[in-house]
């Protein structure tokens, strides 16, 4: 490769093109034809990252129900996951050194990459650590739990689940992973998709961003955001949702261009976006509800209508047919059994202010007290209100941009639907998940926050070029240092706030017999094996068929 170092580290606009010209227009030309190549490494990186601190977990000696024990467990993690960024850092200095930067660009690339899978790879070492010694998955066979175990043993045993309206794909996808490799025990299986699952969470968004932005950007502005909604639980639902939201983003973004496109690209990307959300409405449907008229809405706003609309409609149409081929069944049973389908748990975030999404403390949200907590501005806290003022500076800036007002109108459609269904509550005695669109809310919101930085940035990058282009006097000591420093810096942050972020989230997860998640896995040490021992930490040796019970009175 021959691209130069400054040539290399500049970053395109979204969905935009490069501007090198030249020598090193050529190269670029190279370099792309063997794109498919790089971003195949990228994703084999990512992924083999996301298993390296789990396995080292699997060796820790500790009880994971003492809290000496958790606490010295996370900081073991924490400290192997320093001293790999660490090291993945010092290999994009040592690109930026040497032989002029010529492979600064891929060691960021593949470093990346790395650290979207080291990430989530430390929720999953935190999940390894909180069921260290317990064969069972979180909550054991209780809850969500076990109906998942269930319907996973009936469906790859040809018998209906419990439910036609659950998401096919996790079931089958348990069913499956036991029979190859739990001996056709669900149970014990679900515990290795549970840490597989968080495992591959910071990989698939990774790479679900590296559709519209370049590796660091996509890590910072697309990844991290993601980190707020990571869960080891039901990894499936919440990696379903960070991952949907840049594909729907792609899919606005080529619908733009289509009336430009040749015909075999065309019809080759519209496929390929129509199975992927098939394969995703498979996994978990919700987060499509949520989005539906805020794409709707993107979708007219960017349909080719003063170009080749004979492609904008062929591209349309294939996305939904490839969607329906791979997904059609599901739907129509969706369809059909959906509207008799009630849902009547009011849980406490039911009774306070449909307004409030920044926070979702799940199903157990341990002490609460006065929730939300009144704010300085009008009930609001100083969170909320940069998130609106970064939400309309974002449309201000990147108002020309579909992944900004895709993500603006997906936001818009979240919270229509929320008050629309919340309403309701009243008349029909059902909640229908509403609270869930807190997630989608949040993650939007960070996204636009971090959207906007994005934009600022690409604001200053061009006043560096113009600058440079013109031959300012005296720009030298002024200027912002090159972009291959704004790289290293920005990796470097992103370290801790990835470090500090996974501990959070793994934390979380710690076993503890408190109305939180972290009953989930002490629930899975109270559990009598299969074999009719005890777990190995049992607490006081003691265990039962159905584990402890005394989360109920909590919860009541």
């Amino acid at each position: 490769m021959t691209v130069s170092a400054q040539e290399a580290s500049r970053i395109p606009p979204i969905g935009g093109r490069s501007l090198i010209r030249g020598s090193a227009g050529r190269s670029v030309a190279r370099l792309r034809t063997s794109a498919p190549a790089l971003l195949a490494g990228e994703a084999v990186v990512s992924f083999l990252a996301a298993l390296v601190l789990p396995l080292m977990a699997r060796g820790f000696q500790m009880d994971p129900l003492n809290r000496i024990a958790q606490v010295s467990g996370l900081a073991a993690v924490q400290l192997r996951f320093a001293v790999i960024g660490f090291l993945l850092l010092g290999v994009v200095v040592l690109a930026m050194r040497f032989r002029s930067g010529r492979h600064f660009g891929l060691a960021s690339r593949f470093s990346s990459a790395a650290i979207a899978g080291l990430a989530s790879g430390f929720v999953a070492a935190g999940a390894v650590i909180a069921l260290l010694g317990t064969p069972w998955p979180m909550f054991g066979m209780n809850g969500d739990s076990q109906r998942i175990v269930e319907w996973a043993h009936a469906v790859v045993n040809g018998q209906p689940s419990g439910s036609p309206v659950y998401p096919p794909a996790p079931l089958y996808t348990l069913g499956f992973y036991a029979e190859l490799f739990r001996g056709g025990n669900t149970a014990y299986a679900f515990k290795d998709l549970q840490i597989f699952g968080a495992a591959a969470f910071g990989p698939l968004v990774y790479l679900s961003w590296r559709m519209l932005l370049s590796p660091v950007r996509a890590l910072a502005f697309g990844v991290l955001p993601a980190f707020a909604l990571i869960d080891a639980y039901k990894p499936y639902s919440q990696t379903v949702l960070v991952v949907l939201v840049p594909v729907l983003v792609a899919v606005v973004v080529h619908l733009r261009r289509s009336g430009t496109d040749g015909w075999r690209l065309l019809l080759l990307k519209a496929g390929g976006f129509g199975a992927l959300l098939g394969l995703m409405f498979l996994t978990y449907s919700g987060w499509f509800l949520w989005s539906a008229l805020g794409v709707l809405v993107a979708a007219l706003m960017y349909f080719p209508w003063h170009e080749d609309r004979r492609k904008g409609l062929a591209y349309l149409g294939t996305t939904g047919a490839a969607f329906l081929l791979v997904c059609g069944s599901y739907l129509v049973t969706m369809l059909t059994e959906a509207p008799d389908t009630k849902d009547s748990n009011f849980r406490f975030d039911n009774f306070t202010d449909p307004a409030y999404f920044l926070m979702w403390r799940t199903d157990m949200p341990g002490k609460v007290g006065d929730w939300p907590i009144p704010g300085e501005f009008g009930g609001m806290d100083l969170f909320a209100v940069v998130m609106f003022v970064a939400l309309g500076a974002a449309l201000w800036l990147g108002i020309r941009k579909p992944v900004i007002v895709t993500i603006s109108c997906m936001f818009a459609s979240a919270w229509v639907m929320r008050m629309f269904i919340a309403s309701h509550m009243y008349e029909t005695q059902t909640v229908q998940l509403y609270t869930r669109t807190n997630n989608q809310l949040l993650y939007c919101g960070l996204l636009l926050c971090a959207l906007l930085a994005h934009l600022v940035s690409l604001r200053l990058a061009e006043r560096r070029r113009a600058a440079e282009t013109a031959g300012t006097a005296g720009t030298a000591g002024t200027a912002l240092p090159g972009p291959q420093a704004a790289v290293i810096g920005t990796l470097f942050a992103l370290l801790f706030l990835f470090g500090t972020v996974s501990s959070s989230m793994a934390d979380r997860y710690m076993p503890a017999k408190e109305d939180t998640y972290r009953i989930l896995p002490w629930v899975s040490h109270t559990m009598q094996n299969l074999d009719g021992t005890c777990p190995k930490f049992a607490p006081g040796g003691q265990c039962s068929k159905t584990g402890d019970q005394s989360w109920l009175s909590m919860i009541k």
